[in-house]
């Protein structure tokens, strides 16, 4: 069963209408495929940037690991995902994006998080009690213990900046092999 956190390609859209030459590949777990879809029909009609291409999305559940794409990309992007996924299937999300990363690609992932088990905001805690309230599978993650589990395959931070309302873009290098 999806849960109503369905992802809506506005990400994707915006950056095709401002990024010449961009080609975003959407992807939603099965069960939000249709959800996606309407959701773009409603984003209604844009402009795409000279080249630019928003892609139809792709079935993607992050726990399949045998089930992801067999291609390779410069860059994966994820917003606001690892506080509402479980915790277990972040090793998977960071396991698979290196798996379809050619080297030195980057994996980008945007939302909120914690430092050793600190909140970098009350508004960051307040949060991570709901999210823990619904579903105690879910909650802020610690951006440490992420950063641990990507450099465990292959993913190196490069980037740590702070985003509006409070949230942060880490971004990680798939490294060269060999």
């Amino acid at each position: 069963m999806c849960s109503s956190d369905l992802g809506t390609g506005q990400h994707g859209a915006h950056f095709c209408e401002h990024v010449a030459g961009l080609r975003w590949q959407l992807s939603e777990r099965p069960c939000g495929l249709e959800a996606l879809r309407l959701s773009l029909k409603e984003l209604g009609p844009s402009v795409a940037a000279m080249g630019a291409e928003l892609l139809p999305a792709l079935p993607l559940d992050v726990d399949a690991l045998d089930h992801w794409p067999d291609q390779r990309y410069q860059a994966v992007f994820t917003a606001n995902t690892l506080h509402i996924m479980a915790a277990a299937s972040i090793p998977n999300l960071l396991r698979g994006s290196a798996a379809v990363l050619a080297a030195g690609g980057l994996l980008l992932i945007y939302g909120p998080f914690q430092d050793g088990g600190r909140h970098s905001a009350d508004s960051n805690k307040a949060f991570d009690a709901q999210l823990r309230a619904l579903d105690p599978a879910m909650g802020v993650r610690d951006a440490l213990q992420v950063i641990a589990w990507a450099d465990a395959v292959g993913l190196r931070l490069v980037g740590d900046q702070a985003m509006p309302a409070n949230n942060r873009l880490l971004v990680f290098e798939r490294q060269r092999l060999g």
